[in-house]
């Protein structure tokens, strides 16, 4: 908001094209779908859903999985109270600061104490058994966790096995090795909020830290084989993979792909 520059410029004129960072888990079979992330694109990705599936799945999905409380990851869930959609007992999947966050501050809390949302409390590293096909794994991961802890998510299906994390600080300040986690899964949607390090020339970008795209092709410059599983999430507008196509069509020509809106994988 407020800026003038080629990086918001160009995406404004169609940001339609790109909402914040979402995940639509759908099983084609029992026609139920999960939601993970509730960003204030929330309306909008819902319409999106449906309009890609033709249909075919209910409009709201079984539960909503949440990653942390910053304003991109939770915020949507105001579209589900009152004064919008007015939903009932949707199931919202957190870890236990996350839970206490929304049932601790309004206006979270009168979603719950009005039935819009359910919170249901995810246990760390412990698979959820979704369906006959499906399972989710929470993990935390180190990142600005000022209201709440931050969690990635492991999801398991007959097919295929996902990372998903769209948020973290340094991959070198988590307990785990990003190499390994990768190698374990068939598609890793891997956080790449910054290309570089220059792209907020009037803030401390220190105080926002996230893994910077150049960063995370360093730490795999030894492992390329690994490239075509990674799917880059999580874009700010500064970052010129998002706005810079000859300089994204190169980039993706490497190996690695910029994950695109409304993509099946």
């Amino acid at each position: 908001m407020g800026c003038n520059k080629i990086c918001c410029n160009t995406v404004l004129k169609d940001s339609s094209q790109h909402y914040v960072t979402a995940l639509a888990l759908a099983d084609p079979v029992e026609k139920k779908w999960w939601l993970f992330e509730a960003t204030p694109d929330i309306t909008a990705q819902l319409a999106l859903f449906q309009s890609k599936t033709n249909g075919e799945f209910p409009y709201l999905p079984e539960g909503i999985f949440l990653t942390h409380a910053h304003i991109g990851h939770y915020s949507g869930l105001m579209y589900l109270g009152r004064e919008a959609m007015n939903t009932k007992n949707v199931s919202v999947y957190v870890l236990p600061k996350m839970k206490s966050f929304l049932e601790s501050n309004g206006p979270w809390s009168q979603l719950i104490s009005l039935g819009n949302i359910t919170p249901k409390l995810l246990s760390v590293n412990q698979a959820l058994k979704l369906n006959h096909a499906i399972s989710v794994e929470a993990f935390t991961v180190p990142h600005r966790d000022e209201f709440s802890e931050t969690a990635g998510f492991k999801i398991h299906t007959t097919a295929k096995k996902y990372l998903f994390i769209p948020d973290i600080d340094k991959w070198a300040k988590w307990s785990r090795s990003i190499i390994d986690e990768v190698k374990r899964v068939d598609i890793a949607f891997l956080d790449a909020t910054f290309y570089s390090g220059d792209e907020l020339p009037d803030r401390d970008i220190r105080t926002v830290p996230h893994p910077l795209v150049t960063e995370t092709l360093e730490l795999f410059k030894n492992a390329k084989e690994l490239s075509q599983k990674i799917h880059f999430i999580h874009l700010n507008h500064t970052n010129s993979l998002l706005w810079d196509k000859q300089k994204a069509d190169l980039f993706q020509k490497s190996g690695y792909h910029i994950a695109l809106q409304a993509t099946k994988l």
